[in-house]
């Protein structure tokens, strides 16, 4: 699986207004007076924008069958008001990439308004929710039930959200000024946490060597070079106004604009899930509560979508909640096989490695599938008696391939421990 969804070109507030010459150089005596000339243009309303019907070349995917030209004919032409974005930007990863299912990324929270001719459909097919249908938050972590048996070889357990302060625009059409106005924001925000929360700010502009290291041995720091992001615009400045916080344990982590302007992240090593899940509920409220005593901003938030993303396939509770697990049974049994149980259980599996990063040895990420139409309790749950069932179901395809402890005893040592880990491959969305 690749990316999901895109948007391209600059907007408004960015692409060079200011290396403009807005005056005449002359030489002898000035020219008479005349009337004050107007500013000079924005680039975004100078730069001639085609409104012709595009080629899709993902033919296949949900951008293709929505995007009709009668459509497009009454999109085509309208720009969002919090950063200039266009149905064109929205769509430009289904028109360079001939790979994706979804293809859109939204710009700002208007793109969803303005654009509702196209994302509504497109959000409804993708998550199977209903025109009628409203999104339900609840972190309770005392409604989760029971935990993963100790038993079940789990190496690490991660949960991660997405968020995005209202008033800005999205990572693909976010200004250049947006995006410093935020990262000055969340570095102010996060120094207040406190207690287990509280960590350090790591800029990527300008990082010292030393933390660099330290962040990529953690497998925390996130890189640019992604085509998709890259079409979609969300690498624009890079790395500029981009970082990465992370507390004393290194158990809870926010990424600063990237996909969206904030990833925040609880993780440890061991199946305690709702450990995990607690410290997570507990940042986000933190986190939400020092930014609306810095700017009075809150998490842009819709009562039919949840939680706005840059990417409609992550809108809801843009929840993903993970654990490394051995499955030598599974493994014998096969990849495919596997899937298709994890489909029947509203799981995800995918390698250790990330979504595009491959398989090796017998530990998989499993994680739940769905992200809108349930809450934050409901999917962690789905994942906690989703990996119960999967351990006990791999008992018994060790004995159908007749693999023994020493079997076992091999995997184990063929596997790396697999710490708690965030890297840029593992926080692609699904295409």
């Amino acid at each position: 699986m690749g990316n999901a969804c895109s948007g391209n070109e600059l907007p408004a507030e960015e692409g060079g207004a200011a290396t403009q010459e807005t005056a005449v150089k002359t030489s002898g005596t000035p020219p008479p007076a005349s009337p004050k000339p107007s500013a000079p243009k924005e680039p975004e309303v100078e730069r001639e924008r085609s409104v012709e019907f595009p080629q899709i070349k993902s033919t296949h995917s949900l951008v293709a069958k929505y995007v009709t030209k009668d459509v497009w004919n009454q999109l085509a032409a309208i720009e969002t008001a919090t950063c200039g974005f266009t149905l064109a930007k929205a769509i430009a990863c289904a028109v360079e990439f001939d790979n994706q299912h979804c293809g859109i990324y939204a710009g700002d929270w208007d793109s969803y308004r303005q654009f509702s001719l196209v994302f509504d459909p497109i959000i409804m097919e993708y998550h199977g929710i209903s025109a009628e249908a409203k999104h339900t938050s609840d972190l309770d972590v005392d409604k989760v039930v029971g935990d993963i048996e100790p038993a079940v070889p789990v190496h690490s357990t991660r949960i991660r959200v997405g968020r995005n302060i209202d008033g800005f625009g999205l990572s693909p059409g976010i200004t250049k000024k947006q995006r410093l106005d935020i990262e000055k924001l969340m570095m102010s925000a996060l120094s207040k946490l406190s207690g287990d929360l509280a960590g350090k700010y790591y800029p990527l502009d300008n990082m010292d060597e030393k933390d660099r290291k330290q962040l990529v041995d953690d497998h925390f720091l996130f890189v640019s070079g992604d085509p998709n992001l890259q079409v979609a615009g969300m690498e624009r400045d890079w790395p500029e106004g981009r970082g990465i916080f992370h507390n004393e344990a290194k158990t809870f982590m926010v990424w600063v604009n990237k996909e969206d302007q904030m990833r925040i992240i609880s993780m440890q090593k061991g199946g305690d899930v709702k450990e995990v899940f607690a410290r997570l509920a507990k940042g986000i409220k933190e986190v939400e509560a020092s930014i609306k005593a810095e700017s009075g901003k809150e998490f842009a938030f819709d009562e039919r979508y949840g939680y706005i993303h840059s990417c409609p396939t992550n809108i809801g509770t843009g929840m993903r909640a993970s654990v490394h697990v051995d499955l030598p049974g599974w493994a014998a049994e096969g990849l495919e096989a596997l899937k298709s149980r994890c489909e029947e259980l509203s799981l995800q599996p995918r390698g250790t490695r990330g979504e595009s990063g491959g398989q090796t040895g017998v530990t998989y990420d499993i994680s739940n599938k769905h992200r809108l139409g349930y809450s934050e309790v409901q999917l962690v749950q789905v994942m906690i008696d989703g990996v119960n069932t999967l351990y006990q179901e791999d008992l018994e395809l060790q004995k159908k391939h007749n693999m023994n402890k020493d079997d076992d005893d091999q995997n184990d040592h063929e596997q790396k421990d697999s710490e708690p880990k965030e890297s840029e491959n593992e926080e692609k969305p699904a295409e």
